[in-house]
């Protein structure tokens, strides 16, 4: 076949993930017009994300089709020996047996046909970029993720942990320093403060640099989490990596956020939605129906803003504060009364 870039894909940041999971957990399809359909009302999951040691070097890949024919690439762009990024086709061609294997071991586990397959890494070291401790260290390429790419047309990741080989420079992220933090996606602003904790200690001192016993400065934390079979990835960087002009995590006020859950959980109360549901339906002999969730709310946020102003005083909230948080608990119930009503039909 002829020689085609695989692109990796830009590494997006914890917002757009937040972003992503709410419609994945929210879709349910497609109306006849071919339009998503999304329920708000849906609770959101709690996602486990793995972190490796994001560096500061450049992305390539070396590919291989399902001819048997190996190529490198930069990012952008498929390398060769006129055409070179950084030494990069060089390192790749003086090694293109070791490679062949790694392809090799590879193909044990795949299951489907294949038309590519590309070993995704960092190409790092002395004069490739700066400012962070593994531009101290020889030239080398770091794995960290496996791209297949089927013969229909399809592409799915493959777990790259077992490939390596350290005498020739071919290094395997998960060779280093790792990271767990989960996220619940109703309250996700909560897992911030421990992303700022992990980031600042990897630029403080760069867990791959000292590996290598260099010191110096880390660049972030790329993290890695499955929901429902959708691989959902993203970065964190700080305010020291200054060369990669990106903004920092910034850190969260837990005490009140936790605040924020626990009023939540004292006022949105089932005694008080269903006195909401007896006045504007039951005592009217109304049917509940999808159409009044904004009165259902509006009803709610009203008592609450009249039954606990003094309790959002003494908790330093306001009613702009909670007001999202509550709405969210209230939809999920009132939907669930929904449901129930239709199952009993």
């Amino acid at each position: 076949m002829e020689k085609k870039h695989i692109s990796f894909g830009k590494i997006p940041q914890f917002r757009d993930i937040i972003r992503n999971v709410n419609h994945q957990s929210q879709f349910e399809g497609f109306d006849q017009d071919g339009e998503p359909i999304y329920n708000t009302h849906a609770r959101k999951p709690i996602i486990a994300f793995n972190g490796t040691v994001k560096l500061h070097g450049s992305n390539g890949a070396v590919c291989m089709s399902n001819e048997g024919e190996i190529w490198c690439q930069s990012r952008n762009r498929i390398l060769s020996i006129e055409a070179d990024n950084n030494g990069f086709w060089q390192f790749c061609h003086d090694r293109e047996t070791i490679f062949t294997e790694l392809f090799h071991k590879i193909a044990d586990y795949i299951t489907v046909p294949m038309r590519v397959v590309s070993i995704f890494g960092e190409y790092c070291g002395q004069g490739i970029n700066s400012g962070c401790a593994i531009h101290q260290l020889s030239k080398r390429f770091v794995i960290f993720a496996v791209k297949v790419l089927s013969e229909e047309g399809d592409s799915y990741y493959f777990d790259p942990s077992n490939l390596r080989d350290h005498v020739n420079q071919i290094y395997n992220i998960y060779d280093f320093k790792t990271f767990k933090v989960s996220v619940d996606f109703n309250y996700p602003e909560l897992a911030q403060n421990e992303f700022v904790k992990l980031v600042s200690e990897v630029e403080s001192e760069c867990p791959v640099g000292k590996a290598f016993d260099v010191s110096g400065v880390g660049e972030g934390i790329v993290w890695i989490g499955m929901y429902e079979g959708v691989r959902h990835v993203f970065k964190t960087k700080g305010e020291k990596h200054s060369t990669s002009k990106v903004k920092k995590v910034a850190s969260i006020d837990v005490d009140k956020i936790n605040s924020i859950r626990e009023f939540v959980d004292y006022a949105v109360t089932n005694n008080r939605m269903e006195q909401a549901v007896e006045e504007l339906f039951t005592s009217q002999n109304i049917e509940p129906a999808i159409q009044q969730m904004g009165d259902f709310l509006r009803w709610i946020m009203k008592d609450i803003a009249k039954e606990e102003a003094d309790t959002l005083g003494e908790n330093n909230l306001t009613l702009k504060d909670v007001g999202r948080h509550v709405s969210n608990k209230a939809r999920v119930w009132f939907q669930d009364l929904l449901n129930s009503n239709a199952g009993l039909k």
